[in-house]
């Protein structure tokens, strides 16, 4: 029986298909992007036999197992049929152990070449978590206020042929009070954290790669530590556009919803605020006046941005105004200014306006 570490396991698909036998509830918790579930138990059952094992030792719990798994045996050999025609399969539970072990038994005696992980799931959190510490890539951060189309400049850096890391589709959330709108509910911090693993791990890390600015938490999840900290050593090219280019960003961005998900997101931020802001912003909604509600949040959130600029840690920040905000020549521009610096021409200090 072929026991595999981490690294290899993980680089066993695609040729292998990844599954996962740990109870549904686990599994949503957290898993290996790409993983397949086929629980072994469903999570009464495990907890059945978990309170078995505690209360009337492992015997008892083993054969209690085998009376909730036996009538299941043939499904799972036929959902691993349907999920893995190549009968090739890579194996795991939460430690390694006797419900990973069982169910790579079953499947090679159901004709399958099966592979299990070493130290289970658990191993592989340890090793992505290390992973943060370790991995050093030459990371760029594009900043810039609410409404400057950091996103939209983020892809268009990528259609450039360029490496980036899009920290909000990940997340699921754009980071602000709003951000939650129009998204696919959020994933776990665990699950984040196994996704941006599996997305650095396809970079390639001589080359640079193109991040956007965030704050530390998106929404619900968390930038873990390790990347957090290179994030903040790494340069900040700080794009600005003027704030009408923002105002019609933020329209474009939000105005398919409905009033009623937008008044919920200004009353998130209702203290801040203050009671006249909130009551123009709202006011403006019930009048379809989206620019004046837009302006309500820009001026808002601009304190809060100019806060987290002067307190930085980066030791590179570059001050970028454009006059419009057109996201494929501020990309241009942000490759021409990050090409400049790589080759040792100098770069100026004081903000100077691009034409684009």
């Amino acid at each position: 029986m072929e026991h595999l570490p981490t690294t290899e396991f993980l680089a066993s698909s695609p040729q292998r298909v990844l599954i996962d036998v740990r109870s549904p509830g686990e599994y949503t918790h957290g898993h290996i992007p790409g993983a397949r579930n086929i629980p072994l138990f469903t999570d009464a059952e495990r907890a059945q036999v978990g309170t078995a094992y505690k209360q009337q030792g492992k015997e008892i719990a083993l054969m209690l197992g085998l009376k909730l798994v036996g009538p299941k045996l043939e499904s799972f050999v036929r959902e691993a049929r349907k999920l893995a025609p190549e009968r090739q399969l890579a194996v795991h539970c939460w430690r390694g152990g006797q419900r990973s072990q069982s169910m790579a038994w079953l499947f090679r005696q159901g004709g399958f070449d099966v592979v299990t992980l070493n130290g289970g799931y658990k191993y592989y959190r340890r090793h992505i978590l290390s992973a943060f510490e370790q991995q050093q890539l030459p990371l760029i951060v594009i900043g810039g206020q609410t409404g400057s189309g950091k996103t939209k400049v983020l892809h268009a850096l990528q259609h450039l042929g360029e490496q980036i890391i899009d920290l909000e589709a990940l997340a699921h959330h754009k980071g602000s009070a709003f951000g939650a709108i129009g998204e696919q509910p959020q994933p776990t911090v665990e699950q984040f954290e196994n996704d941006l693993h599996q997305a650095l791990g396809q970079l390639d890390p001589a080359r640079p790669v193109w991040i956007e600015n965030e704050s530390r938490s998106i929404g619900r999840v968390f930038i873990p530590d390790g990347f957090w900290k290179q994030m903040k050593a790494a340069p900040l090219f700080n794009i600005e556009i003027p704030f009408s280019a923002r105002i019609e960003n933020l329209v474009q961005d939000y105005v398919g919803y409905s009033a009623q998900e937008l008044e919920a997101a200004f009353l998130k931020i209702d203290q801040k605020l203050g009671g006249q802001n909130l009551r123009i912003a709202l006011d403006a909604l019930q009048a379809n006046d989206y620019v004046t509600a837009a302006g309500v949040a820009l001026r808002y959130y601009d304190k809060t941005y100019r806060f987290g600029l002067e307190n930085n840690p980066s030791p590179d920040i570059r001050m970028l105004p454009f006059e419009s905000g057109n996201p494929e020549q501020i990309a241009q521009a942000c490759l021409q200014e990050q090409r400049a610096g790589k080759s040792g021409n100098p770069i100026p200090l004081e903000p100077r306006i691009i034409t684009t």
